[in-house]
C-alpha cells in the first residue's frame, strides 16, 4: 500500500466507502469510529502545533513585523468573510430553490435540538470573554482555536522581548515543534482509514434519502462553493499575487482528499504549513496566517450560513427585510469567529445564531440537519482553499512592504 502515493489511498478509501454505504448502509454505520479517532488524532497535535509555530514566528531570526502582519491579516478575513456572506446570500435568493418546497412543517423531527441547548446564543461580549481561557492549560485541552491562538500570540509577544534571555526555552519549543511534525507525519498515513470510516458512515445513515430530498439545495451549495473558489479566490490570486489558483489546488490535492473524506480542514492544518512553505511563503507569515485563518477565515462557512438563512425562510414563507438579513449578517461576521473548522461546529454556530436574532423558528433547521454532513464537506474543501489564498496573499503584502 505504500508504494501508493497518498492521494491514491484516499481516493480508493473514499470510493470503497461509497459503495460500502450504499449496499451495506447499516454495517457502514458502525465504522463511523475510525473517522472519529482520526479526527481526534489530529486534533490531538493541534494545540502543540499552533502554540510552537505561533511563537517561533514571533521569536525567529527572520521574523515579519508580527503587529503589521496582525493587522493585514485583520483586514483581509473580515473583508474575504463578509464577501463570502454576500455571495451565499445573492446565490440563495437569485435561484431561490426553497420556495415550492413541499415539507410538512408540523412533522418536524426537532428531538436534535436536545443536544446543542448548552450552546446558548453569543453576545458580542461573550465572544470576546470566550477568547480567554480560564487558565492556559485550558487552552490546549479545550479543542478551541481561538483561546490557544491566544495564548500563542500573547506568549509568543513575551518571548520576543526576552528571547536572548531564553535562548534554551526557544530551543526547546522549536525541538518540539519538530516532534509534533513528526507525530503528524506518522498519523496522516491512516487518513485513508479515516477517510474510509467517515465517509461509510454518512453514506450508510444519510445515503438516498437526504441527498434525494434536498438535492437542489446541496448542488446549489457546492455550486456556490466552486464559483467562489474559481472566480472570487482565483480573481485574487491572479491580479494580487500574479498567481494560478488551479497551481495552488494541484498544491494541496493530497489535503484537498483528506478534507474530503473526513469533512474536517482541521485534519490537514499541520501538512498545510508545510505545503504553504513549500510554495513559496515565508515561514515566518505561514506560521501565523495560517493558524489565525483557521479561526477567522473560513469563507465556506460563512457561504453555508447565508444560504441556509435564506433557503429556510424561502421553504416557510418567510419574508426577511433587509434590515433582519442585514442583522443576521453582523452577527453572523462575530458568531462565525468562533466557528471551529471541525465537522458540526458549523450546524452548532447556526442554531447559536437563530437563537441570538429570531428571524427563523429554530425547529426549522430540522429540515437541513440531515444533510448537514454533506454540507461539511464543501465548507472544509471551501475553508481550506480560502487559508491557502490568504497565506498567499499576506506572504505578498510583507514582501512588498
Amino acid at each position: 500500500m505504500n508504494k501508493f502515493p497518498l492521494y491514491l489511498q484516499v481516493i480508493f478509501a473514499i470510493i470503497l466507502a461509497v459503495l460500502f454505504g450504499l449496499i451495506f448502509p447499516k454495517q457502514a454505520e458502525a465504522f463511523k469510529p475510525l473517522g472519529d479517532i482520526f479526527i481526534k488524532l489530529i486534533k490531538m497535535c493541534i494545540p502543540p502545533i499552533i502554540f510552537c509555530t505561533v511563537v517561533g514566528s514571533f521569536v525567529s531570526e527572520k521574523n515579519v513585523k508580527v503587529g503589521s502582519l496582525s493587522l493585514k491579516s485583520f483586514i483581509y478575513f473580515e473583508v474575504l468573510t463578509t464577501f463570502a456572506l454576500i455571495v451565499g446570500l445573492s446565490f440563495a435568493m437569485f435561484f431561490d430553490v426553497g420556495t415550492g418546497l413541499d415539507i410538512p412543517k408540523d412533522n418536524l423531527d426537532t428531538s436534535f435540538l436536545e443536544q446543542f441547548k448548552h450552546n446558548q446564543p453569543h453576545t458580542f461580549a461573550d465572544f470576546i470573554i470566550n477568547i480567554v481561557p480560564k487558565t492556559v492549560f485550558e487552552a490546549f485541552t479545550s479543542g478551541e482555536i481561538l483561546p490557544m491562538l491566544f495564548i500563542s500570540v500573547l506568549f509568543g509577544f513575551v518571548f520576543s522581548k526576552v528571547k536572548k534571555k531564553i535562548p534554551t526555552t526557544i530551543i526547546l519549543i522549536k525541538d518540539l515543534e519538530e516532534i509534533a511534525f513528526k507525530l503528524i507525519e506518522i498519523i496522516v498515513k491512516l487518513s485513508p482509514l479515516g477517510a474510509f470510516g467517515a465517509m461509510a458512515y454518512t453514506v450508510g445513515k444519510y445515503g438516498s434519502k437526504s441527498i434525494i430530498k434536498l438535492f437542489i439545495f446541496t448542488g446549489l451549495f457546492y455550486g456556490t462553493c466552486i464559483f467562489f473558489v474559481l472566480v472570487v479566490l482565483g480573481s485574487i490570486m491572479f491580479f494580487v499575487c500574479k498567481k494560478n489558483i488551479f497551481t495552488l489546488i494541484a498544491h494541496i490535492k493530497d489535503e484537498i482528499l483528506v478534507v474530503l473524506g473526513t469533512s474536517s480542514s482541521e485534519t490537514v492544518l499541520p501538512a498545510m504549513i508545510e505545503k504553504m512553505e513549500k510554495f513559496g511563503c515565508k515561514q515566518s507569515v505561514v506560521s501565523f496566517a495560517l493558524p489565525a485563518g483557521y479561526a477567522f477565515n473560513l469563507d465556506g462557512t460563512c457561504i453555508y450560513f447565508t444560504m441556509a438563512i435564506i433557503f429556510l425562510s424561502q421553504v416557510f414563507g418567510i419574508h426577511l427585510s433587509w434590515m433582519q438579513i442585514f442583522q443576521v449578517m453582523f452577527v453572523l461576521l462575530i458568531t462565525s469567529k468562533g466557528a471551529a473548522a471541525v465537522v458540526g461546529s458549523a450546524f452548532i454556530t447556526l442554531t447559536a445564531t437563530l437563537s441570538a436574532i429570531p428571524v427563523l423558528p429554530l425547529e426549522s433547521l430540522a429540515i437541513i440537519f440531515g444533510i448537514d454532513r454533506f454540507m461539511s464537506t464543501g465548507r472544509a474543501i471551501t475553508n481550506l482553499v480560502g487559508n491557502a489564498v490568504a497565506t498567499v496573499v499576506l506572504d505578498k503584502w510583507q514582501r512588498d512592504s
